[in-house]
């Protein structure tokens, strides 16, 4: 059974973003951070998100040379959506707009396995259910990354087994939290920790 990693960037006093969802802070340029955070990526067999997080994702990482790119293009996905297959909508247009701008359908700006997006599997059902299904294969663990909403409900639902946590060396007062929806305190215990350069730290937990 694959195992649940909800892998977040949050600020000291627990936000995910600011009130206007600013999240620039993240962008420290921090270079073993960034390492840190793409070796635990290509440890994944699947990435999960929620529909919003998907569809401003999908037209930007298929063309992307940042140094996510290859994880963020070459990792399975799953898009959780009550829209169905019309979520894949963002996706399936940026490989078309990307190909005209080739010229050539079979060469040009798309990045290996930029073609993901479009055949991302489509989770529309009950959200424990889906996990579920999602985390009865063997494998390599399923990381859910992108959209504090997706994240608190994944947290409420008592579905996430490891909790990684970048936690930046900023105070926003405000903002968008995700253990907000707790139907009660959840005891967690510490795996890891680990400092950067730069101030954040990695903080790794599990469900006690």
């Amino acid at each position: 059974m694959r195992k649940l990693i909800l892998t977040m960037s949050m600020s000291l006093d627990g936000f995910v973003s600011g009130p206007k969802g600013d999240i620039q802070w993240v962008f420290s340029g921090d270079q073993e951070a960034i390492a840190w955070k793409l070796e635990n990526m290509w440890n994944a067999s699947l990435i999960i998100m929620g529909s919003r997080s998907f569809q401003s994702m999908a037209p930007f990482w298929p063309t992307s040379t940042m140094a996510f790119a290859p994880p963020m293009n070459q990792i399975p996905k799953a898009v959780f959506s009550k829209q169905g297959q019309a979520v894949l909508e963002a996706a399936t247009q940026g490989l078309r707009d990307a190909q005209a701008k080739a010229g050539d359908a079979s060469s040009g700006p798309l990045q290996p396995g930029a073609e993901s997006w479009a055949n991302a599997y489509v989770a529309s059902g009950d959200l424990a259910d889906e996990i579920t299904r999602l985390k009865a294969t063997d494998g390599k663990p399923i990381i859910a990354l992108g959209g504090g909403t997706f994240a608190r409900s994944l947290i409420a639902h008592d579905l996430v087994d490891e909790y990684m946590l970048m936690v930046y060396p900023i105070v926003l007062g405000e903002g968008l939290p995700i253990f907000s929806a707790l139907p009660a305190p959840r005891p967690l215990t510490l795996v890891s920790s680990k400092a950067f350069p730069l101030g954040a730290m990695a903080q790794v937990y599990r469900p006690a």
